[in-house]
């Protein structure tokens, strides 16, 4: 009998073993619930901690209220009146209008030797002999020739019909003035100013004579004159003529003139006190008393 329950012992051991070596080969003990039969009610789960409500946010600060501007009116600026510009004054070049020709270099001369007392006396004596003979023998002196009279001012050129005197301007900075009409006269001096107004008193041939501002006459070549006028301003060192916006006595001045200064004859209407010039960059109306260049009856156009 024993011999038979032997075999039933061993199978029920090792249906006891098998849950066991299920749970060893899937992992150590306790990884999986043990098994609950059939229809059995399941388990109770752990209920949950509740979760924390959340912590309501809080409104964002106010920014400081900033006060409102003041609403007094600010006190005005007071505006200062806009300052006067001074009036711009125009020089003449810091040079002269002609340069004399230079004259050539001297020679010493070294004063005769003194005669020896002999040769005084002997000099001497030959000296009153001949005054002697001279008074014998002495005529009345011839006397001394007059000037020719001034060949009349012709009112129109020989040359060109144009009218005489008539005005007319330097074409360039280097113009020479000669004695005569032509080149076989002395240079008397040279101008270097282009643009001076001189006045046209004769005409030959390709010659002009002429008067500057300041009276001195001579000839130049007709290839150094130009018809465009210009005027050069009057008035006494250290005065100023003015240049005006118009033609009044109490207009603005555009620019205040130094005597000197060469200004440019735009417009001048015939027997019109004023004139249209241009001196530099400034354009206005001059008297025609206040400069030199221009007839008193004159148009200019």
């Amino acid at each position: 009998m024993t011999a038979f329950l032997r075999p039933g012992f061993v199978a029920l051991a090792l249906l006891a073993s098998l849950p066991a070596a299920a749970q060893s080969s899937l992992g150590g003990a306790g990884s999986l619930p043990p098994p609950q039969p059939r229809g059995a009610p399941a388990a109770p789960t752990a209920p949950t901690a509740p979760t924390a409500p959340a912590a309501p946010r809080r409104p964002p600060a106010a920014s400081a209220a900033t006060p409102p501007a003041s609403t007094q009116p600010r006190p005005q600026r007071t505006t200062r009146p806009p300052t006067e510009q001074a009036t711009p004054v125009v020089r003449p070049p810091n040079r002269p209008n002609a340069r004399p020709r230079t004259p050539p270099a001297t020679q010493a001369v070294r004063p005769p030797s003194q005669p020896s007392a002999t040769n005084r006396g002997r000099a001497a004596a030959g000296a009153a002999a001949g005054a002697a003979a001279g008074a014998a023998t002495a005529r009345p002196a011839d006397p001394a020739p007059t000037a020719p009279a001034p060949e009349p001012q012709p009112s129109v050129g020989t040359v060109t019909g144009l009218a005489l005197p008539r005005f007319a301007a330097l074409r360039s900075d280097e113009v020479n003035l000669r004695t005569g009409p032509g080149t076989r006269f002395p240079i008397e001096w040279t101008f270097q100013r282009r643009e001076l107004p001189v006045e046209i008193t004769r005409e030959f041939e390709l010659w002009r004579r002429i008067r500057d501002p300041e009276g001195t006459e001579g000839w130049v070549h007709q290839s150094t004159l130009m018809g465009r006028r210009s005027a050069i301003v009057r008035g006494a060192p250290g005065t100023e003529t003015s240049l005006r916006r118009r033609p009044e006595d109490d207009a603005a001045p555009v620019a205040r003139l130094r005597p000197g200064v060469v200004v440019r004859l735009r417009q001048c209407e015939a027997r019109n006190p004023w004139c249209e010039a241009q001196a530099g960059d400034y354009r206005g109306y001059i008297r025609r008393s206040e400069v030199w260049g221009v007839l008193a009856d004159e148009e200019v156009k």
